[in-house]
């Protein structure tokens, strides 16, 4: 029994060793970025989108009755549960339980969402379905941005590292409520309160510090179909399970939330988010033509996370620290600083997935919104990874001798 409750860990474990670190991740997505595109413009167009969007033969919930809803709204959600998981670790025991040290961060990714915003409505202009996309480009990908980090070996020092994940983790939550207060549909009453109850035995649950698995996941895959049923979008109640998983370490320095991290991180990475990408980045360019390339909506998100991350976060590290409210990540520099900006405008994963929700009912619009979210986050990481591979070299334990 022990063995089995231990298992997904033991898997996870396997996985990352078998697939790599923080960089394997990265360029699996690139990969699967440029295979969605491929498919979407080749012979293979017409499977490609029957397999994502043809109806199912039969699925256990009607509501899901495509492979696309599936991804888009099952197994994503497992996916915000991971998120949900590091944002209260973050809160309870990492950096952002520090008051000094969440300061900055936490400005930088204010900045980071709201300047994208407003360069992304600028090219929107008066267009009210257009208007609703302003929170495309305000995501940032943690996996591609730390797959880039990861590429760059010890070029990039420690803090840096520490200073974007926990920069994405803010982002992420912003995302989260970003979603669930402006991308919810007509609330349904009963299944919302039916969702409430839940969430609050889980909530009793956790207080009492019993890390008892089958319970927990009965209730998190209760909560999750209320939500789903409810209007608020179903992914909400995969952040909201997870923020009820107690992280009370117990005497071998363990608990049920870092465990269930353990476990599910890989799966993410290497299953859930390519999975993902693969079913929502494939734009069929011969449907949008040389107009849509330059239209308001691509050019806006693209410049969003292109120009918009690197103008909010950079600048709101140097003003921060002119005046005196933060300091600059340890051994880092201004060049080093720059090139983690620029990181953080590819929004690839989240920005992809509020694209979907942003323009219901009209498809074209999240074709070139996807069109958008690739073009920016390309940008982003060819120039962030430039920028940061000759800010510094890699840092040696001895210096050989010139020959």
């Amino acid at each position: 029994m022990n063995r089995l409750r231990h298992l997904p860990n033991r898997i996870a474990t396997g996985l990352t060793k078998l697939l790599g670190g923080d960089a394997a991740a990265g360029v699996l997505l690139i990969f699967v970025a440029i295979a969605a595109m491929v498919a979407a413009n080749s012979p293979l167009a017409h499977g490609y989108h029957d397999l994502f969007h043809g109806t199912l033969s039969w699925t256990p919930i009607a509501k899901l009755n495509t492979l696309h809803l599936w991804i888009n709204d099952a197994l994503m959600a497992i996916f915000f549960f991971v998120v949900g998981l590091e944002i209260k670790r973050e809160l309870l025991d990492g950096e952002l339980s520090d008051a000094k040290k969440r300061r900055l961060p936490i400005l930088a990714a204010a900045a980071g969402m709201t300047v994208p915003a407003i360069i992304y409505l600028s090219f929107a202009g008066v267009d009210q379905p257009l208007q609703r996309g302003w929170a495309i480009p305000a995501a940032t990908d943690i996996a591609f941005a730390m797959g880039v980090i990861g590429l760059l070996g010890s070029r990039v020092p420690a803090s840096l590292r520490l200073f974007l994940l926990t920069v994405a983790i803010v982002d992420d939550l912003g995302a989260v409520v970003i979603i669930a207060v402006f991308y919810t549909a007509q609330i349904k009453l009963a299944w919302l309160v039916a969702a409430l109850v839940i969430l609050a035995l889980m909530i009793a649950w956790g207080r009492r510090g019993i890390s008892t698995y089958t319970v927990t996941l009965i209730l998190t895959v209760a909560l999750w179909y209320c939500v789903l049923h409810s209007g608020v979008h179903a992914t909400i109640a995969g952040v909201a399970a997870a923020l009820t998983i107690p992280l009370k370490v117990d005497r071998g320095g363990d608990s049920m939330l870092l465990r269930m991290e353990h476990a599910l991180v890989p799966w993410n990475e290497y299953v859930i988010v390519p999975l993902f990408g693969f079913a929502n980045a494939g734009v069929a360019l011969a449907g949008i033509g040389m107009a849509g390339l330059v239209s308001p909506l691509p050019l806006g998100i693209a410049a969003g996370l292109f120009v918009g991350k690197q103008i909010g976060i950079f600048g709101s590290i140097v003003v921060a620290e002119r005046i005196g409210f933060a300091h600059r990540p340890d051994g880092s520099n201004l060049t080093q600083l720059w090139g983690m900006s620029i990181l953080c405008g590819i929004g690839f994963t989240m920005s992809l997935f509020i694209g979907a929700l942003a323009f219901p009912g009209y498809p074209h619009l999240i074709e070139e919104a996807k069109l958008g979210v690739i073009t920016g986050s390309v940008l982003s990481s060819l120039l962030g990874y430039l920028v940061l591979r000759f800010a510094t070299k890699p840092a040696t334990s001895a210096t050989p001798a010139e020959v």
